[in-house]
């Protein structure tokens, strides 16, 4: 199982140190949503050309124009691409086939999909995507009564590749690690550590 940090940061300038601080621990650069589009797909370029040796993960959240906006990311450096799994099947596709293009890799984001989300997993993971992120956002993890044990559940049930983000932390990795899951994605468990050199460190610990 990889280990993907999620650079949840507005800045480019926070997002390579906080890159820098865990690049011994982590095999995917996550650039959120959040510094996308605070600094552009440049931001992407200036990541990949830092760390040539990880995986970049544009989190786009792309909910139409798939394919133009998968390829953009692609075409910046990014090695691979998130699409909404909420999105019309076509945009998944659109998103498929520009990864295709790349020979990069497209994965499909299922924030906002709690009802049903085993089913949409299987349906889209037949479109290409070449995993699903099972997530639940900052706002879901906020709610009382959230638990990542859903998120696990799920991805047992659905018998697809996956990955897990929605509050990992050291207490939790390894529940990920056992229920089959292909990433792990943490974020404020690294970037809001003291330490986040040793928080990466104490996570990757845990995979086994």
């Amino acid at each position: 199982m990889k280990l993907q940090v999620a650079l949840d940061v507005a800045t480019l300038g926070d997002a390579l140190s906080l890159a820098y601080q865990a690049k011994d621990y982590v095999d995917v650069l996550e650039l959120g949503t959040p510094l996308i589009k605070a600094e552009g797909l440049s931001a992407i370029t200036a990541i990949k050309a830092a760390h040539p040796d990880k995986l970049v993960f544009a989190d786009m959240k792309t909910a139409d124009a798939g394919e133009l906006e998968a390829d953009l990311a692609f075409a910046a450096g990014a090695d691979l691409v998130t699409v909404m799994g909420a999105a019309d099947d076509d945009t998944v596709r659109g998103a498929v086939a520009a990864g295709k293009k790349h020979g990069k890799d497209v994965v499909a984001d299922m924030i906002t999909i709690v009802e049903g989300r085993v089913s949409r997993i299987r349906e889209v993971s037949k479109m290409g995507v070449s995993f699903v992120e099972i997530h639940a956002g900052l706002d879901e993890q906020a709610r009382p009564g959230y638990t990542i044990e859903r998120l696990v559940e799920d991805g047992r049930q659905a018998g697809v590749p996956f990955s897990i983000a929605g509050g990992i932390t050291a207490e939790t990795i390894a529940a990920v690690q056992d229920a089959g899951a292909v990433v792990a994605v943490a974020g404020g468990a690294i970037r809001s550590a003291e330490d986040p050199a040793a928080a990466a460190k104490a996570l990757k610990s845990r995979i086994r």
